[in-house]
C-alpha cells in the first residue's frame, strides 16, 4: 500500500512539472523573442498578469525625474507595486542631466536594470543595450514600433505628449494680455508687453541645455508638416537651412534672446528654480510639452492659472502640433533580474499613475486624458501629427558628424551665433562628410 502511494505521488509530481513547463511555454507566445537569459516568467509578469511567487529581488531604475524621487512620488509607486510583488525592491537613481549622462552610463555598464532610453540611439543600436520587450506589453498603445528593430521592440513610451506654450494666465493679465496669441506677430507683441510689465516673457532654460531641443530637432518635423522628414535627410547633404523648418524655429528662439524676452542668466542651469518663476508669475511662458504642467502646479501655481496653447510659429493662424511619446523606458540587456525589471516597466507605464501625475495623455489609446490644459490646447484646433520611427541612418550620420542632437549643446551655439547661415553651413559640411564616410 505504501509502495503504491509512493508511485502515485511520483506520477503526480511528474504531471505537475510537465504542466508547469507547458504553462511557461505558453507565456512566451507572442513575445518579441526574449533572449535565453530572460526567464519566460518575465512575459507573464510584464503583461500584468498575476505575479509568480518567485518574482522578487532588487533592481535599480535610472530616471530623469529628480523631482519625483525627491518628493516621494516614486516611493508611492513602489508601495503600490509591492502590493503585487511583495518581495520586490526598487532603487532609484535620478540624473540631473539625464540626456547626456545616460550616454556615458550605457557605455560604462552603469545603466541600472531599467532606464529611460537614450533618445540619440538609432533603433539599430538598441539591441546592444536593451532587452526585447514582450509583444503583450504593446496592446492598444501609442507608438508601439517607435523603438523597434527587426521585429523586436526595445522600449515603450512612458506617456504621450504634445508641445506648445505653457503659460501663467495671471502673468498675462498683469501685462494687459487678455487672450493667448494665435500668430507669431501676436506672440512677439505679447512678449514685449510682458517685458514692459517687469515679467520674464519666456523662460528658455538655455543653461540647462536639454529644454531647448524644442527649438531644433524636437519640433522641425511637425513644423515642416512631415513626420518622416529626418528619413529624407539621410540622402541630403545640406539639411540645415535658414529658410527651412530648422531656421524658422531657430530664428524665433534667437529673436527671444536678442530682444531680452528670456531669462537674463543664460549660462546657469536654473531648471528647478524656473518652475517657481513660472508658477508665481515672475516668468510667463515655457516652450515645452504638457508634461511640465503638473511640475509648475507642484511649484505653487493654481491649476486654473496655468494654460496651454500651440506655438504660433508663423502668421498663418493654422498650426501643426506633435503627438509623441515622452521618454521611452526599457530593460537593460545586462540586468541580472530581467523578470522583475519587465514587471516594473509594465506596471510603471500602465498602472502606477505616472502618466496622470506627469500631465501626459495615457499611452493606452482607450483611456481619456484628465488635464484641463490639454482641453484648452485642443480648442485651438491644431493638426496633431503622430510621431513615427526614424531611419536609424539619421542618428548614425549625426553621431558620426558629432552633431549632438537631443542634448542641446549644438542648439545653444546656434541660438547665440552671430551668423546663423554660417553656422548651418558648418553643420552641413560635417553632415555631408559623415554621410560620405558611412556610405549613405
Amino acid at each position: 500500500m505504501k509502495k503504491n502511494s509512493l508511485v502515485a505521488l511520483v506520477l503526480m509530481l511528474v504531471v505537475s512539472i510537465l504542466a508547469a513547463c507547458g504553462g511557461k511555454n505558453n507565456d512566451n507566445e507572442g513575445a518579441a523573442s526574449p533572449s535565453a537569459s530572460a526567464p519566460s516568467a518575465s512575459a507573464s509578469a510584464s503583461a500584468g498578469e498575476s505575479p509568480a511567487s518567485e518574482v522578487g529581488g532588487k533592481i535599480k531604475v535610472l530616471t530623469h525625474r529628480t523631482d519625483l524621487v525627491n518628493d516621494g512620488t516614486m516611493d508611492r509607486y513602489v508601495a503600490k507595486f509591492k502590493e503585487k510583488y511583495p518581495n520586490a525592491e526598487i532603487e532609484f537613481e535620478a540624473l540631473t542631466n539625464y540626456a547626456a549622462d545616460i550616454k556615458v552610463r550605457l557605455t560604462t555598464g552603469e545603466a541600472g536594470d531599467v532606464n529611460m532610453l537614450d533618445a540619440s540611439l538609432g533603433n539599430n543600436e538598441l539591441s546592444k543595450y536593451y532587452e526585447p520587450l514582450p509583444d503583450s506589453m504593446f496592446d492598444n498603445v501609442y507608438f508601439p514600433d517607435m523603438k523597434a528593430f527587426e521585429g523586436k521592440r526595445y522600449g515603450i513610451a512612458t506617456g504621450v505628449n504634445t508641445q506648445g506654450i505653457v503659460y501663467n494666465k495671471q502673468a498675462f493679465k498683469n501685462a494687459g494680455i487678455d487672450k493667448a496669441p494665435t500668430t507669431l506677430d501676436e506672440l512677439y507683441a505679447d512678449a514685449q508687453k510682458l517685458k514692459d510689465a517687469g515679467i520674464i516673457p519666456l523662460y528658455m532654460n538655455y543653461g540647462a541645455q536639454w529644454p531647448i531641443g524644442n527649438w531644433a530637432e524636437g519640433s522641425v518635423k511637425y513644423v515642416a508638416g512631415d513626420m518622416k522628414l529626418f528619413d529624407k535627410y539621410v540622402t541630403d547633404d545640406a539639411p540645415f537651412q535658414v529658410d527651412g523648418p530648422w531656421g524658422k524655429l531657430m530664428n524665433i528662439a534667437r529673436t527671444f534672446v536678442q530682444k531680452g524676452w528670456v531669462e537674463k542668466d543664460l549660462a546657469t542651469n536654473n531648471w528647478e528654480m524656473s518652475k517657481g518663476e513660472v508658477a508665481s508669475g515672475k516668468a510667463a511662458m515655457y516652450f515645452l510639452g504638457n508634461w511640465v504642467i503638473p511640475q509648475v502646479i507642484g511649484a505653487g501655481a493654481k491649476s486654473e492659472d496655468i494654460g496651454f496653447f500651440p506655438l504660433p510659429y508663423d502668421n498663418s493662424g493654422k498650426y501643426n502640433a506633435p503627438l509623441g511619446g515622452d521618454y521611452f523606458i526599457g530593460v537593460n540587456k545586462d540586468s541580472k533580474n530581467k523578470e522583475l525589471a519587465m514587471a516594473w516597466v509594465n506596471f510603471f507605464v500602465k498602472e502606477s499613475g505616472y502618466d496622470t501625475d506627469s500631465g501626459f495623455m495615457p499611452i493606452d489609446k482607450t483611456k481619456t486624458p484628465e488635464s484641463p490644459q490639454l482641453a484648452e490646447f485642443k480648442s485651438y484646433n491644431p493638426t496633431l501629427l503622430e510621431e513615427q520611427a526614424t531611419d536609424p541612418k539619421f542618428n548614425d550620420i549625426a553621431n558620426k558628424a558629432e552633431i549632438d542632437l537631443y542634448v542641446g549643446k549644438t542648439t545653444q551655439s546656434l541660438i547665440v551665433a552671430k551668423d546663423l547661415k554660417a553656422e548651418y553651413d558648418k553643420l552641413n559640411k560635417k553632415w555631408a562628410a559623415a554621410r560620405k564616410a558611412l556610405g549613405y
